[in-house]
């Protein structure tokens, strides 16, 4: 299976990595955190939007 540019044994690579450098215990917090990145972004793209057709 093929996830944009990686396939799934590339990403399960990247993932044991990424469980290496942070730990476990980080997880869950990496992960919220870039969940509220990422709604945020969207909310503010979303607002400029309104705010230009509303001009």
């Amino acid at each position: 299976m093929v996830f944009g540019p990686f396939t799934s044994g590339e990403l399960l690579i990247i993932l044991l990595i990424i469980l290496i450098l942070f730990g476990a215990s980080r997880l869950p917090q990496l992960a919220r955190a870039l969940g509220e990145s990422m709604r945020e972004f969207r909310k503010s793209l979303s607002g400029e939007e309104k705010e230009e057709k509303k001009n």
